[in-house]
């Protein structure tokens, strides 16, 4: 994991919670732990990581994560035995 990965780790386990992180670096962050990504069509994606699956939807036409999407991505890291 490289500095920029660990930053958003940190951001994504923050409290209160950001919802300006950029959607991109969580599934950056993701792919850095070893997530499988499965694109489903239009804006739906799933990720595995540790045999636990998450489906998300990308943020469009804004590029920032809403509160309740890092909510939904700081459940699945937890579930996988993720933290920072």
């Amino acid at each position: 994991m490289n500095s920029t990965t660990r930053k958003t780790l940190k951001a994504i386990f923050s409290e209160p919670i950001n919802g300006n992180i950029e959607w991109r670096k969580v599934e950056a962050l993701f792919i850095s732990l070893g997530a499988v990504r499965t694109t489903k069509g239009g804006s739906s994606i799933s990720f595995v990581l540790n045999d636990i699956r998450a489906d998300f939807h990308r943020p469009h036409p804004e590029k920032a994560s809403l509160r309740y999407r890092i909510k939904d991505a700081r459940r699945f890291l937890m579930n996988a035995g993720i933290t920072p």
